[in-house]
């Protein structure tokens, strides 16, 4: 196994590591059965780091206590990688040669798709810096969340069939993709209905398309309240209401329409005031139109929550139920393609003209679409248990208009690197870097000491 030296900046980094939602550091004595619950932990929510062969902060004398060599660590990999199920995938296993003081087990564990146990049949979740142990309805709550197990397919056995084919919304779909199956048969295979004891019964996804009242039918809340408030402040008042929030029911597709045409209603011909300027919204309709299909299609539907789509003056968060499934995680959004709901993705996509372009798609077609009208990419977080995307009405502005203002407000002032990344949002230093050398070429900045380190390069505004 890979063994790499590490120096004394890098063993500093590990000691002073906080134990919290992603970092734990064991000692080399631990339990491989103890560790095993926190491996699975870490698995079960976003993944973290384990290192074993640190002793706690608050154990006294030397903390980097490491393996003599690899083979002492054999119990321990063992129970971890062959007794954990199922396996968890794509691990990261190497070992930190700490000069002098042994070798360090460095465990990486991705956010996992699955549902782990321990070898005892245990299930554990991480939260903050410890880990807790769930079982029943929260194990089933966990794999609805990942995704492992599909809400979409619980069976509903006190949904009556007939209440279903006889709906006018299958019908109409059926007669879209030319169907001419009976409907109960073409719900079956559609995997539309979900085998109870001896009976085939309509699935949650089966309701959520095509139940007249699905809002009534189900056990959680599955509408959407669209608001117009009348701010720019991240916290509102009820008094900033511009009217009471409307809640758009009804089958998903009658959903996803109503709920596009009442945030067009709300911003079309709308401004606001900016500091003195009136300013027009103005966003493009098919960055809105694919990030609310996505809200929808994606939401976790276990959750007893609606989704929430807030306009406020300056810009619209469509915040949904449920945080991001399986390995998806904020880093890899454009990237990666999970679905939460492969049944509910796949039947809208079947439609002509579907309102859903392929997995993971739908995101790549906001951001160019919004690129393409001048305004700045979407925002995307997680809170608490929910997944939030804010579309702000921000024009792009390029990495030197960002400098040339800040020097308009601050001609005092000096400014590096990283004040320019922080102020124009670019994450790349060697952009940036081109940036302020092609102003600094031109004339319009300077160096602040020409005897400074490159890493330590500030500017100020060029006189004259």
């Amino acid at each position: 196994m890979e063994v790499r030296r590490i120096d004394q900046d890098e063993i500093k980094a590990i000691l002073d590591l906080n134990e919290d939602h992603f970092n734990d550091v064991k000692s080399k004595r631990i339990a491989p059965a103890k560790l095993q619950e926190t491996f699975v932990a870490f698995a079960n929510a976003d993944g973290g780091d384990i290192f074993i062969g640190v002793e706690d902060k608050s154990e006294p004398g030397e903390r980097v206590v490491g393996f003599n060599e690899q083979e002492e660590a054999n119990g321990i990999l063992s129970t971890l990688l062959e007794e954990t199920n199922p396996s968890v995938e794509n691990l990261v296993v190497e070992f930190l040669e700490a000069a002098g003081n042994g070798l360090i087990l460095h465990i990486g564990i991705p956010k996992s798709p699955k549902v782990h146990y321990t070898a005892s049949g245990d299930c554990y979740i991480r939260i903050n810096a410890s880990k807790r142990k769930i079982k029943g309805e929260r194990v089933t709550q966990l794999a609805y969340s990942k995704g492992a197990e599909p809400y979409e397919r619980k069976a509903l056995p006190d949904v009556d069939i007939d209440d279903i084919t006889d709906s006018k919304h299958l019908a109409d779909y059926m007669h879209r993709v030319s169907s001419h199956l009976q409907p109960e048969t073409f719900l079956r295979k559609q995997r539309l209905l979900t085998k109870k004891d001896a009976d085939r019964v309509p699935n949650v996804g089966c309701v959520l398309l095509f139940d007249e009242e699905p809002q009534a039918t189900l056990e959680t809340r599955c509408a959407v309240k669209v608001y117009r408030l009348r701010t720019t402040e991240k916290e509102y008042k009820r008094e900033q209401l511009a009217e009471m929030p409307v809640t758009i029911n009804g089958p998903v597709e009658i959903v996803i329409a109503s709920t596009i045409a009442q945030v067009a209603k709300y911003i079309d011909g709308e401004s606001f005031d900016d500091n003195g300027t009136l300013v027009k919204l103005s966003y493009p309709s098919e960055a809105l139109k694919e990030i609310l299909v996505n809200a929808v299609i994606h939401r976790d539907y276990s959750l007893n929550d609606d989704i929430h789509v807030r306009i406020f003056d300056n810009r619209i968060e469509i915040q949904s139920p449920g945080k991001l499934p399986g390995y998806m995680n904020l880093g890899n959004l454009y990237d990666e393609r999970f679905s939460r709901n492969p049944n509910l993705v796949r039947m809208l996509h079947n439609l002509p003209d579907p309102v859903n372009h392929d997995i993971g798609e739908g995101l790549d077609t906001a951001k160019n679409e919004l690129k393409k009208a001048g305004l700045v990419d979407p925002v995307f977080e997680e809170n608490d248990n929910a997944f939030i995307v804010t579309i702000r009405h921000q024009k792009l502005a390029s990495i030197e208009d960002v400098v040339l203002q800040y020097f308009e407000n601050n001609p005092e002032a000096s400014i590096g690197n990283k004040l320019v990344r922080q102020l124009s949002g670019e994450d790349d230093m060697q952009k940036v870097k081109s940036a302020l050398q092609r102003l600094r070429a031109n004339g319009t900045i300077k160096l602040e000491d020409e005897n400074a380190s490159p890493f330590n390069y500030r500017y100020v505004k060029a006189q004259g």
